[in-house]
């Protein structure tokens, strides 16, 4: 504890200037797991960059963590120096922002940090989807990129995402030499000189429009071709009071979808997101006032994006008149269906096509992808994997091949101008595929049917279990150990088959054989049973939980939940 109180005496001392995270420390006082939560470590930096609550001390996200990463990621640009110079490259960093509270502040704060160490920044006008980020980075040929955003976590978050020059999120072997030089930095470094006096100089630019209007154009012209362009289905759309209202609706209206409404209360960028405090699109509580206006409107169906607009939630209306709020992998098939099936009718699937997901994303799209003579591609979880393999398909001059990637977590992405997940274009693709399947008298939920019955029904549900602060993290640690020493072997009505540890490397047979993973390390188990059901589970990199992937199957849909139901009960009953 007395390295804690020191760090908190530090900062306490440090912030008379800032009266926000002084006042904040202040309360405080004398408070020690307060104290203790927001100072037994620094806010850990990764592939992902940072991500933590707001707030005061080195375990929260606030303008001297995101100072001291900014620090770390200009000295580490700066010791690249000599070979961007060698080859003729300036060093230049793309900064992006997102609707959240501080985003404005955090961004301008990382430019003026970046521009006062001699890297040239080019910084949005305005908040910006993270995919326009990931195009800026290539288009404008930089050295690096910077989106400040949580994603879909509560207002309580925020982020610091670094991506590399081409666009996609850092490797490890960067994320570790810039946590390295981080740690030479020091939270209470002098400001320099100000954001204003910086853009004075040219040393910081805003970026131009003509980029933004330049993604828009090239997010469309990665779908395929529409042999008869239809545009009779309603829809509504809300960007749940993040950066989707910036360019869904306009790459909606360049393609001739007039026919959308936008849910007035969520139409606005809000930090606080007043009507769904968990800005989700996969949850049913962050849609309701979406699916109620859907419901007055008769509307066909319902797009939602999260506030950096990278990943797509849509609910389906029934027969009935209610609404189905499609899974990530729901919608990932039926997506990757209308692709497969639309290149093939027009003569534009590639020879050896590729399709990418994660060791968690639905068996479904396999099926479905060799079916068509598709190569299928797993990679660990994070979007961030399927766009590595992106960058080597560039890097072999085979991206061609490439024409879908998702994730379970509403994450898609058809073509390879960006390097990660993209909700303007998949906003599109889902209007256009709803389009292509009514004409055929068909809804999503009638294109799910169909390939149930002709590749098989499996049917996943996630389940996450929450652990906060230190304690948390520790218990976290703790199950996976447990888990790996003593695996559930028999639970009621299965027995176990296989177990594959991504930590490890291997994947062990209870029969006594083994097979190695051919993926890097990660945190990961993977256990099978007798009778084919799986669960995948993982501590998050991204928020203090423990998320547990189950999968089961069946002849029908519902002889698949009733086995997901079972083995979820049965599972949970045997680990506790």
């Amino acid at each position: 504890m007395e390295d804690i109180y020191k760090a908190y005496d530090l900062w306490l001392n440090n912030t008379q200037s800032m009266p926000e995270l002084h006042s904040e420390l202040l309360e405080i006082s004398g408070d020690e797991p307060s104290i203790t939560d927001r100072f037994y470590k620094d806010l850990e930096f990764g592939t992902g960059g940072l991500r933590g609550v707001l707030g005061a001390g080195t375990n929260r996200m606030n303008v001297l963590t995101v100072g001291r990463c900014a620090r770390g990621l200009a000295m580490h640009l700066r010791r690249r120096a000599i070979t961007q110079l060698l080859s003729g490259k300036p060093q230049t960093v793309a900064i992006a922002y997102d609707s959240r509270n501080c985003s404005e502040l955090f961004a301008k704060t990382s430019a003026r940090i970046l521009a006062d160490a001699g890297i040239g920044v080019r910084i949005f006008k305005h908040i910006m989807p993270t995919p326009a980020l990931s195009y800026a980075i290539r288009k404008l040929g930089c050295a690096a990129g910077v989106v400040v955003t949580a994603s879909h976590n509560p207002a309580e978050y925020n982020g610091f995402k670094v991506y590399g020059s081409d666009g996609g999120q850092l490797t490890p072997e960067d994320a570790s030499a810039i946590y390295k030089q981080m740690q030479k930095s020091d939270y209470f470094a002098p400001p320099g000189r100000t954001f204003e006096e910086l853009v004075g100089a040219g040393l910081i630019k805003y970026i131009d429009d003509e980029i933004v209007d330049a993604f828009i154009a090239d997010a469309a012209a990665q779908l395929p071709p529409e042999e008869e362009p239809r545009r009779n289905l309603k829809y509504i759309y809300t960007p749940l009071n993040g950066t989707g209202i910036m360019c869904v609706p306009k790459i909606l209206q360049n393609a001739g979808f007039e026919n959308f409404e936008m849910v007035p209360e969520q139409s606005e960028p809000d930090g606080n997101f007043p009507t769904c405090p968990y800005p989700n699109p996969e949850l049913p509580q962050a849609l309701e006032l979406g699916l109620k206006l859907a419901a007055e409107r008769s509307a066909d169906l319902l797009l939602a994006t999260d506030p950096d607009c990278d990943r797509v939630g849509v609910a389906v209306k029934k027969p009935d008149g209610t609404y189905r709020l499609l899974t990530g992998n729901e919608l990932g098939v039926v997506l990757l269906y209308y692709i497969l099936t639309r290149r093939r009718d027009t003569g534009t699937l590639p020879k050896s096509p590729i399709v990418i997901k994660t060791i968690v994303t639905t068996e479904l799209a396999a099926r479905i992808a060799r079916d068509f003579g598709a190569e299928i591609i797993d990679v660990l979880t994070g979007f961030k994997y399927i766009g590595e393999q992106l960058t080597l398909l560039e890097r072999d001059g085979e991206l061609e091949r490439y024409i879908f990637g998702f994730e379970e977590s509403c994450g898609y992405l058809c073509g390879g101008y960006v390097r990660d997940k993209d909700g303007v274009s998949t906003s599109l693709l889902v209007c256009q595929a709803a389009e292509y399947f009514a004409a055929q008298g068909k809804t999503f939920i009638d294109v799910l049917d169909e390939l149930g019955k002709k590749y098989g029904f499996i049917e996943t549900r996630l389940v996450n279990v929450r652990y906060e602060g230190a304690a948390g993290a520790a218990k976290m640690r703790e199950i996976m150990k447990m888990l790996r020493e003593a695996p559930p072997k028999s639970i009621p009505g299965r027995e176990l088959v296989a177990i594959k540890d991504y930590k490890n490397g291997d994947t062990s047979y209870i029969d006594g054989g083994k097979r190695e993973v051919k993926l890097p390390p990660s945190d990961v188990l993977k256990f099978t049973y007798s009778d084919g059901c799986e669960v995948i589970i993982r501590p998050s990199g991204t928020e203090p939980q423990l998320k547990l992937y189950y999968a089961a199957g069946g002849e029908t849909r519902e002889g698949a939940q009733g086995q997901l139901e079972s083995f979820i009960g049965a599972f949970e009953e045997t680990v506790g």
